[in-house]
């Protein structure tokens, strides 16, 4: 590819990507989930780094299913966790995350799904889907 041509696709987009609604995910902090949960919250965890490509394709993903989906946004809190600085936290080891790139939906007590470096827009969409249920149950 010509560098001409490059930096013209790479220009417009990131012309798009600028223009695309961002629908917000609270960022993670101690006891934010536990308050979530406690008020009856359905909480889907991810559990991401800003250096992760697994991670990004994952929350494309997810703002994708969430534009096409508003009842997503209303009824479930998404939850970012930071794995650079979280990796060793209490909710972390709790919950036996492996790695970065892990998306874990809880209610009240139970785990109801997880997904480990999964990318399907089919599998993550059925995580969700798994979390909207229980939140309008």
């Amino acid at each position: 590819m010509k560098r001409r041509t490059f930096l013209a696709t790479a220009s417009a987009t990131g012309a798009a990507l600028a223009a695309a609604p961002v629908l917000a995910s609270m960022q993670y902090t101690p006891g934010l989930v536990a308050q979530e949960l406690a008020a009856g919250k359905t909480v889907f965890l991810d559990f991401t780094a800003t250096w992760c490509s697994t991670c990004a394709a994952q929350a494309r993903v997810i703002e994708a299913l969430k534009a096409e989906t508003p009842a997503y946004e209303q009824a479930i809190s998404f939850i970012d966790v930071d794995w650079d600085t979280y990796r060793n936290a209490d909710l972390t080891r709790s919950l036996e995350i492996p790695r970065r790139s892990t998306l874990v939906v809880l209610k009240g007590d139970a785990e109801l799904g997880r997904l480990v470096a999964e990318t399907g827009a089919s599998r993550i969409k059925a995580l969700m889907d798994t979390a909207l249920a229980a939140a309008t149950a």
